[in-house]
């Protein structure tokens, strides 16, 4: 375990049924302790493992799953192999109970096998769960945008840091979780690795977190000065804000995470993650004085965009420079489209 010295700040006394909004504003990560105290899967965990299996096995209606099966001596973690060809895991399609049964079956093991569901869709997954088991965003307005529910189910996993662009509530169902997290500034000092070629879709540091290599990664020394963790238990939530590199470890021989995702954004606004793939193929192989030429053009457009950028240019004329609105958003993506497919 890494010697972290900053502990994400702890809020009490919260319960699901008004989360408040500044909550979901906050620009750090927040332990919400024992926020879903009352959720029935919840005192299930607190009466056992077993209790919990049960639990969520009156929800399951036959909904085949994704799942990663890892080898056993693989310590949980779910990577790359030696050489960078593939994976340490096999990804199947399963039925959940199956893997339940796998995990129980194994779950008296010192070193069992890695058995894992990821970022599956509760409702698909499990009908009627959320019924008992829920959040209320309090006075959130999420206009038409509702917030992704899914579920994180397997055994001891250890899921390697990575960012996620929409901001998460990720809430402790069953089992002990750590969330070690760095804000968006360390980027350069994780060691993400390649873009378009991940375990679950997200780059993600090639760093292994119980072993560090600071001969191979000496700058996530830097990174662990700016770390934040977070001890969870059953019934404790932590809010991740966008953006936020996070490392998860489940520590339990069964793992039960619930998440909501969602993004304080209007619907027609694209993903940033786009931007950046385009200026992959734009903008990276520039040569250095045209990049930087580049670089400040984003920054009095984009970055360091505010009123006085457009002061100058009469309000019926700012065409795309104007408050983004679905109409113009529409337009931007057809004249973006027609240029790329050439």
């Amino acid at each position: 375990m890494l010697a972290i010295e900053k502990s994400v700040r702890e809020i009490s006394g919260l319960g699901p049924d008004s989360v408040p909004a500044e909550i979901l504003c906050s620009a750090e990560p927040l332990l919400l302790k024992g926020m879903l105290a009352e959720w029935p899967i919840v005192k299930a965990a607190r009466t056992s493992a077993q209790a919990a299996d049960l639990y969520i096995r009156q929800f399951y209606q036959g909904a085949t799953v994704g799942a990663f099966f890892g080898a056993i001596g693989g310590g949980g973690r779910v990577f790359y192999n030696q050489d960078l060809t593939g994976f340490n895991f096999q990804r199947v399609m399963t039925k959940l109970d199956a893997v339940l049964n796998k995990i129980q079956q194994h779950s008296y093991e010192e070193q069992p096998p890695a058995f894992y569901v990821g970022s599956t869709t509760v409702d698909t997954c499990l009908p009627g769960f959320r019924a008992e088991n829920d959040i209320v965003f309090g006075d959130i307005d999420f206009g038409d945008i509702d917030p992704l529910v899914s579920i994180w189910l397997g055994n001891r996993t250890r899921v390697a840091a990575h960012y996620d662009v929409p901001d998460n509530i990720a809430c402790c169902a069953v089992g002990r979780r750590r969330f070690t997290l760095f804000p968006p500034s360390q980027v350069a000092n994780l060691y993400p690795g390649p873009l378009d070629f991940t375990p679950a879709g997200q780059a993600i540091s090639m760093v292994d977190f119980h072993q560090p290599d600071y001969e191979k990664h000496p700058k996530f020394r830097d990174a662990i000065q700016n770390a934040q963790v977070a001890e969870m238990e059953p019934g404790d939530a932590i809010f991740i804000p966008s953006m936020w590199w996070h490392h998860v470890e489940a520590l339990s021989s069964l793992n039960v995470l619930i998440n909501y995702w969602w993004r304080p954004s209007p619907a027609y606004m694209d993903t940033p993650l786009n931007v950046l793939n385009h200026a992959l193929l734009s903008l990276r192989d520039l040569p250095k004085d045209q990049r930087q030429a580049w670089h400040e053009l984003f920054k009095y457009y984009i970055f360091d965009f505010d009123e006085d950028t457009v002061t100058h240019i009469p309000e019926d004329k700012r065409g795309v420079l104007s408050p983004m609105d679905e109409m113009t958003a529409r337009k931007l993506r057809a004249q973006l489209l027609s240029k790329l497919n050439r």
